[in-house]
């Protein structure tokens, strides 16, 4: 047997998927058990008639950490899963009509600052970028990629002193106004406060470090297949080092004994033997009632997970084109006139009644583009290495994917009535900012009963929020203390939601692991 002993990680999502690779990488046994058919979780996919589109994450930043999980495997990412940087990260549109391009590098993004908002307000900018790396380079370390469930953890005074001297704890926005005063240049610097459940007025100003992964340090796109393609290449790598997947199964109990994790139980009635298991799911669901039905056995109740504040959800749809748009970015945000009106909605459960949309539009989106085959190294054409909105990828079909936030399942919307009326609302916004009638268009709408269909607690798929009471040690923890050989990774657990976040709690559960049995 495997030094160690046998591994389940229940759930292939981003987060299980990182575990797996560092375990199976480190010569251990591991099987991963998915109730899907496909991995991805969260990070899924779904058909639309002739094309696959991407019903999870659209943001990808931090490359590095995903290079990080593939090289603990033994394999290159570039073989695998070769990634471009989209130019423009993103395109900001505003209610005045104007708009700004958020590019790479300090000198041109000030020009188009200088351009759009004036030279004084670009050299703010060049102030307020410089903080923004600062206070990354502060919690990085300390609180991003760090275990939270050791003790050693805790003891980083200099790093919260710091942090308190950078402006982290003041509230987003008025950290961002402390330095910025065009309203369009803080809007673009505040909206990253919903992904993480919480308006800029009440998220800390800790959660700059967001703006800073996509503005600064840049968005990234597989050059082929989709964001599916990375858990896709992400499971395939993991196999290639010896890890085990079950798809179309399901855990339904970690069994202990008074020393811990012993077995993972499935649903087809088998036994899967297990010294650690790695729970990477929606972990609400996961603990199930209190009466004990739940994946995990009670001693493992966590006491952050007693009230937890989940976040808002969204309403996606998604459009089949004939034909990618003239001059399309691959992001674009256009902003609402209203602002703080809308967060307020949204936070007492009721839509928002002036919404900002995400329009997501790749350029390598045409029919079956991201089929079950296209992952592995060496299996990326060279028709798809575009990176800009010209040329022949305008005359290819595309998706449209347009994200609207909502409010969660958790108030008392009657979603049969509302959805309908949201998404001709949608339509009508969509045609004012000239993408023509889609109503006739083939689409996939997702609204929040159908996110909590698809197994998110509460039908949101961003997890808990991030107010200070869930955030780094208050966040659940990625260990149960009292069931050895229990772990945790996910959204649910810190650093918290979003990709990297994701891939380092794979990181820190694999870590424990290793450590724990060496």
């Amino acid at each position: 047997m495997t030094a160690g002993g046998p591994i389940v990680v229940v759930g292939a999502g981003l987060g299980g998927l990182a575990a797996a690779m560092r375990l199976a990488g480190a010569g251990r046994e591991v099987t991963v058990v998915e109730a899907a058919d496909v991995p991805g979780g969260c990070c899924g996919t779904a058909a639309l008639g002739s094309h696959r589109v991407d019903t999870g994450p659209s943001v990808l930043t931090m490359p590095g950490v995903l290079a990080d999980t593939f090289a603990a495997a033994g394999q290159d990412l570039e073989r695998w899963l070769p990634l471009r940087r989209l130019d423009p990260y993103y395109r900001l549109t505003f209610h005045d009509g104007s708009r700004l391009d958020v590019v790479a590098g300090a000198d041109a993004m000030a020009e188009r600052v200088r351009a759009l908002c004036g030279p004084a307000e670009a050299v703010r900018y060049r102030r307020f970028r410089q903080l923004l790396g600062e206070m990354f380079e502060a919690e990085w370390s300390a609180f991003i990629d760090r275990d939270m469930t050791r003790l050693r953890a805790l003891a980083r005074p200099y790093a919260l002193v710091r942090l308190a001297a950078l402006g982290g704890f003041r509230r987003l926005d008025g950290l961002v106004r402390r330095h910025l005063t065009d309203e369009r240049l803080i809007r673009a610097h505040t909206f990253q406060a919903l992904y993480v459940g919480l308006s800029p007025r009440r998220a800390l100003g800790v959660y700059a470090v967001i703006a800073h992964m996509d503005t600064v340090g840049g968005v990234y796109f597989p050059r082929e297949g989709g964001m599916h393609a990375v858990p896709r290449a992400m499971a395939a790598a993991a196999e290639k080092a010896g890890a085990v997947f079950r798809y179309g199964v399901r855990a339904t109990r970690i069994e202990t004994d008074g020393a811990g994790v012993v077995a993972v139980r499935l649903d087809t009635g088998e036994r899967l033997a297990a010294r650690h298991a790695v729970v990477a799911c929606d972990l609400l669901r996961a603990h199930g009632r209190r009466d004990g039905d739940g994946l995990l056995p009670e001693e493992a109740a966590d006491w952050r997970l007693r009230r937890p504040r989940l976040s808002p959800s969204c309403l996606v749809a998604h459009f089949a084109l004939d034909r990618r748009p003239d001059d399309q970015a691959h992001h674009t945000l256009h902003f609402g006139r209203a602002w703080e009106t809308t967060f307020a909605e949204l936070e007492a459960g009721r839509p928002q009644p002036d919404p900002s949309l995400l329009v997501t539009c790749p350029d390598n989106h045409g029919p079956d583009n991201h089929g079950p085959d296209n992952h592995g190294p060496d299996n990326h054409g060279p028709d798809n290495h575009g990176s800009g909105s010209h040329g022949p990828h305008n005359h290819r079909p595309a998706v449209l994917s347009v994200l609207e936030p909502a409010p969660n399942t958790r108030g008392e919307a009657d979603w049969t009535a509302l959805t309908p009326r949201l998404m001709e609302r949608m339509l009508d916004r969509l045609a004012g900012l000239g993408y023509g009638d889609l109503s006739g268009t083939p689409r996939l709408v997702f609204d929040p009963p159908a996110w909590r269909r698809r197994g998110h607690s509460a039908g949101t798929p961003f997890a808990l929020d991030a107010r200070f009471t869930q955030t780094a040690w208050f966040r659940p923890s990625g260990q149960a203390r009292r069931v050895p050989g229990l772990h945790f990774a996910g959204m649910y657990t810190a650093p918290g939601v979003g990709v990297p976040p994701v891939l380092i709690s794979g990181r820190l559960a694999a870590e424990r692991i290793l450590e724990s049995t060496p």
